[in-house]
């Protein structure tokens, strides 16, 4: 039997060459591009978003000169826009910790792109909410009065109230997630603070904490991300849960159910990651980013916003199935003045945004159709904040005794204060996009290297 001839020698210089080396100058100019300069329409949107923030503020101001009664509360109604808001920007959170934590848990590697926008999000959603407890409240000096610390005047907080359930929700959440944020952009600091100069590379030189790429420290910052997702898990379902509590706890109808807990976390995650669509595909758009969030990208969470949609619908579907076989009076009348009364306009905005719409995303050409997903994204953002006002105003409308029942009305300053909500989101939002990478640098790049060894399939 002959041996096989020998290779060629070109082919055995081939094979004993090395493999290129990862170039990632490429992936770092791209991803520092957002940061440099500022074109008319960026100051266009910063100033249309500072102008709904600051509309806001001078509201707020003469809110607190006039009292509220300049908002829409009337018997029996008390809980009204601002609570509406405020549940509607707790669950936008809620999709930053999936994604980052959860996913990383799971070791998906479709999170990179977007990863680091998403937990800029969950903060700024977090610090909106915050804002609406005290504003609800009124006297917004007095917030101290339910923060549990010990004092020489002998006093102490209510724990039966929801206002201190929700002070307890949004302190730990924020708290993880700020700190979840600042540890996963030490790496990607560190490489803009090595191109930066004046006032950036100052900041950067402080903020990137002696970061010099070592194995020792990568190591570190790999444990610390691992620690990090496993305490912030259990937050996507506790957080939500305790302000799905806030109702749950009553014996409202409409309010009084067990199936708030998972209800309400669903419909965070499904208004989340609409979120994330909605401020990302502008991003992607505008930047020329579509290398790294790419229609695998969307396709993934367009799969999630279609199987949230379908836990949110199954919710829709057995409160009214559990009203009618209650046989309770209260709670079939008030499912019925949610579908045919006053507010049926809300509910069947809820109904179709969030239940009807999201189902075209069965179609796969559908899934990764950017103008398509941007206006679902909106639509969906639109029916969450329905599904809340729904919840909250049209169940405390038409309590168990006729006599009490009344129509609540957004006031202006409500609503004001309501839109300048989201200039302060978006405000903050901007001013990150400028000073930090929005896409997670050393994370596209560990993921590229990944694909060059195991093949440019690999996800």
């Amino acid at each position: 039997m002959t041996p096989p001839p020998p290779p060629p020698a070109e082919s055995v210089s081939a094979m004993m060459r090395p493999a290129p080396a990862f170039k990632d100058s490429r992936v770092n100019r791209d991803l520092l591009r957002p940061m440099e300069g500022v074109s008319l329409g960026y100051f266009a949107l910063l100033a249309t978003t500072l102008f709904f923030m600051q509309l806001a503020g001078g509201i707020w101001i003469y809110q607190v000169y006039k009292g509220l009664g300049i908002a829409g509360y009337a018997h029996p109604v008390f809980w009204g826009a601002y609570i509406v808001t405020f549940v509607f920007w707790v669950g936008i959170a809620h999709a930053g910790t999936l994604i980052s934590a959860i996913l990383y848990l799971f070791r998906a590697k479709w999170r990179n792109a977007i990863n680091r926008s998403a937990e800029a999000m969950t903060v700024f959603a977090v610090l909106t909410a915050a804002q609406f407890l005290g504003i609800h409240v009124g006297r917004m000096w007095k917030s101290y009065f339910i923060l549990p610390y010990p004092n020489q005047r002998g006093l102490w907080v209510n724990f039966k109230s929801p206002l201190l359930w929700d002070t307890f929700a949004i302190t730990t959440y924020a708290t993880i997630s700020i700190v979840f944020l600042a540890i996963g952009l030490i790496p990607d600091i560190a490489i803009a603070r090595d191109r930066a100069t004046g006032w950036r590379k100052l900041l950067y030189t402080v903020l990137a904490c002696g970061w010099q790429g070592s194995s020792k420290q990568w190591k570190a910052h790999s444990r610390t991300t691992l620690h990090l997702s496993g305490l912030a898990t259990p937050l996507v379902l506790s957080v939500h849960s305790v302000v799905s509590w806030d109702f749950a706890m009553s014996i409202v109808p409409g309010w009084h159910a067990t199936i708030f807990g998972p209800y309400f976390v669903a419909g965070a995650i499904f208004s989340g990651f609409a979120m994330v669509l909605t401020v990302m595909i502008p991003v992607r758009r505008i930047y020329g980013l579509e290398r790294y969030i790419t229609d695998y990208h969307l396709d993934n969470m367009s799969r999630f916003l279609l199987l949230t949609s379908i836990i949110v619908g199954y919710a829709y579907a057995s409160e009214y199935f559990i009203a009618w076989y209650s046989a309770v009076e209260a709670e079939q009348t008030h499912f019925w003045m949610r579908a045919f009364g006053p507010y049926w306009f809300s509910t069947w905005c809820m109904l179709t945004f969030n239940g009807i719409l999201p189902q075209l995303l069965w179609f796969k050409k559908l899934r990764t159709n950017v103008p398509f997903l941007f206006v679902l994204s909106i639509f969906i953002n639109i029916g969450m904040w329905f599904e809340r006002y729904v919840i909250i105003v049209e169940g405390l409308s038409f309590e168990h005794v006729p006599a009490a029942w009344g129509v609540y009305t957004p006031s202006w300053a409500e609503l004001g204060i309501v839109a300048g909500s989201f200039g302060f989101f978006g405000t903050f939002f901007l001013i990150f996009l400028k000073i930090f990478p929005v896409v997670a640098i050393a994370e596209i790049k560990e993921l590229e290297i990944h694909e060059r060894v195991h093949g440019e399939g690999a996800h």
